[in-house]
């Protein structure tokens, strides 16, 4: 009789700890996802949630464990060559817009980490809104044009992994809406994406899993077909 071996996860974190100088900000993470899957990160703010993907990007003081990328350990390798060797794309909450810079030449700006990135015609299929408004400076972008240019931007690179860190955070519900539906359309393209994201209305339609995070660590990992039964304990996470 054969048997069947489950694949290996794209991205396999084991045990992940994590220091800004002193101070330990993450203790032992443990969470996985298999290519074309999306999970979120829920808890509280200061939980350990963006500090994650930080330590993913090797964007913290120290951290020790295991990142494990396509097989490949990068818990040793330097934080400028963590983003091309994994074709990784990290879209930070602040945004990281290019104020003195259009539209069009912020999303010309980045390097490539892989050889697929899309085509401007490719993102302003995708986000209408910015062709629109593709020769406006980044100082003249209203916050849902800016967090749109942000992913945009990733987009472009080539890379397939994502890390969105709360991109619908203050934005309008039509923004909030059109962000979702990108995020869907990435996720069936084959898309991997790790989303930080208060809003679990937003997030729990696209997931696959939920880890909840809490003083850095994962206290719970819900599958998406459990989260009607584990509501409650949801909520009760998520209550400020």
């Amino acid at each position: 009789m054969s048997v069947t071996t489950a694949p290996m996860p794209l991205l396999k974190i084991t045990d992940l700890n994590a220091w800004y100088g002193e101070s330990h900000v993450l203790h032992g993470i443990d969470l996985e996802l298999g290519e074309g899957q999306l999970i979120t990160l829920l808890g509280r703010n200061g939980s350990g949630r963006t500090t994650t993907l930080r330590a993913i990007m090797g964007m913290v003081d120290r951290r020790t464990g295991s990142i494990s990328i396509r097989g490949e350990e990068f818990i040793s390798k330097p934080a400028h060559r963590i983003a091309p060797l994994g074709r990784i794309g990290y879209c930070p909450e602040e945004r990281g817009i290019f104020a003195s810079l259009n539209v069009e030449e912020n999303l010309l700006l980045p390097p490539t980490v892989g050889k697929d990135g899309m085509s401007l015609d490719e993102i302003y299929e995708m986000f209408p809104n910015l062709k629109e408004v593709r020769k406006r400076m980044g100082t003249l972008l209203s916050g849902g044009e800016q967090q749109m240019l942000a992913i945009a931007r990733i987009l472009r690179t080539g890379a397939r992994l994502l890390l969105l860190d709360e991109i619908t955070e203050g934005l309008a519900p039509v923004i909030v809406k059109a962000l979702g539906d990108a995020i869907s359309r990435l996720k069936k393209s084959g898309y991997t994406i790790i989303l930080v994201e208060q809003n679990f209305r937003f997030a729990a339609p696209r997931a696959d899993r939920h880890y909840v995070i809490e003083h850095g660590k994962v206290v719970d990992r819900i599958e998406a077909d459990e989260v009607d039964a584990k509501m409650d304990r949801l909520n009760h996470y998520l209550s400020v």
